[in-house]
């Protein structure tokens, strides 16, 4: 994608170097998945580094549209002209796994992680670029004051790294944020509970209202509230790890169908 979209405008990027290091690190997982979906292009800086016949790319701006076709010829199946947010990407690619990539609009970064994660089974590798305090959000650990529902529910199936922070200079206009490049991985062993729906009731239930502790936030959740008095129902959510937080919801489970 070629622009960190934001509240207040468009923000290009324009810094070669940056695609050039996306693109490098793209090319190594090239080698497990060969195929590529790329979110915004916007005018095809990024673009340019990956085009071949195993590339996707999705736009909602239709003259954005023009512009790619115009720049690098892309046939109408290799565009798809529709809101990410809103696509069904099962049939992409034929059902064959695909990286996602993307310089994504900053204002819906959160949702597209959590489209990522519904869509999990497809996507074994993504790269993209964020807000750095959103990047570095998605991978806080317990303790952190930015870590969150987003962090827990991402770390129960994807491990990440930041590749490389972007100082606003490599746009234009230049932003009023820092930007960070972060690449995730699928894990190949999950817990199974993580794919139960209640682990996801019991992590976001228990960032509500993230000052409280768990006992009361959870209440709604446990059939038995003798339940509440264990230990683990005195903390507070940010003080609880990915594993605790599968202890957890383990827990209320056996408890509930008991």
């Amino acid at each position: 994608m070629v622009y960190a979209k934001k509240q207040y405008g468009q923000h290009f990027l324009t810094d070669e170097s940056v695609c050039e290091r996306i693109t490098d690190a793209v090319k190594i997982l090239k080698n497990e998945t060969p195929n590529v979906l790329e979110v915004g292009p916007g005018q095809g800086v990024l673009t340019k580094y990956l085009i071949d016949k195993n590339l996707n790319v999705v736009e909602i701006d239709p003259r954005m549209i023009d512009i790619l076709q115009t720049k690098f010829n892309l046939k109408n199946r290799a565009i798809i002209n529709q809101d990410f947010l809103k696509l069904n990407l099962n049939p992409l690619f034929d059902g064959a796994p695909f990286i996602l990539i993307g310089n994504y609009p900053y204002n819906i970064s959160s949702q597209i992680v959590f489209k990522m994660i519904d869509y999990r089974s497809r996507i074994p590798h993504m790269i993209g670029m964020f807000q750095k305090e959103v990047a570095y959000r998605f991978l806080a650990k317990e303790g952190s004051k930015v870590y969150g529902s987003i962090s827990v529910l991402l770390q129960a199936f994807y491990e990440g790294e930041i590749l490389f922070d972007i100082g606003p200079e490599a746009f234009n206009p230049p932003p009023k944020v820092n930007s960070a490049v972060m690449q995730l991985r699928r894990k190949d062993l999950v817990e199974p509970i993580c794919e139960d729906p209640l682990f996801k009731s019991v992590v976001k239930t228990s960032f509500g209202q993230r000052r409280k502790m768990l006992r009361n936030t959870l209440k709604p959740l446990v059939k038995n509230k003798n339940l509440l008095t264990k230990d683990i129902f005195m903390q507070r959510p940010e003080h609880l790890s990915l594993s605790r937080f599968i202890e957890l919801t383990k827990l209320i489970k056996e408890e509930n169908n008991a």
